[in-house]
């Protein structure tokens, strides 16, 4: 299986990148991961936030294949203990699904066409974090939940 992490912007601060470096090279162990930022829209000031969401969508829909499944990282979406979302993979790969696609969005959320286009929502949090914290905690957790499936001792109860 196949997982893509999506999102709009690049990670701009040192200590987020090291920390995802640091997750993404763990990972190369138990699946392909690939990470692609969109690059944020210019001269967002004259845009509505509903303009800057469509234009978004444009972008993060051009990703994506009618193959993948595609699972948004939202605030209304479900939420997962890490051994339930080391289930969740874990089902995922078991089924006929080849590729995952993780999207986090733009600072203003999704437009409506992604969540039509969307198979499933999750929650990290019910707190907000911004968008580049939330890179780093997804990374740890898809991490955190390949050594849960493989029973390794990276998580603790």
């Amino acid at each position: 299986m196949k997982i893509t992490f999506l999102t709009v912007g690049k990670t701009e601060d040192a200590y987020l990148k090291d920390g995802i470096d640091k997750y993404v090279k763990r990972l190369k162990h138990y699946i392909k991961l690939e990470l692609v930022d969109l690059p944020e829209l210019k001269n967002t000031k004259a845009l509505t936030e509903q303009q800057q969401k469509t234009k978004e969508a444009e972008l993060i829909l051009k990703k994506i294949t009618p193959l993948d499944h595609v699972i948004l990282l939202d605030e209304k979406g479900m939420e997962l203990t890490s051994k339930q979302f080391a289930n969740y993979l874990n089902k995922k790969s078991i089924t006929s699904i080849s590729s995952l696609v993780f999207v986090v969005g733009g600072p203003y959320g999704f437009d409506q066409s992604v969540y039509d286009r969307a198979n499933d929502k999750l929650s990290l949090s019910r707190m907000t974090f911004s968008h580049q914290m939330i890179r780093l905690f997804f990374t740890e957790q898809l991490y955190r939940a390949f050594t849960i499936i493989k029973g390794e001792p990276y998580h603790h109860e």
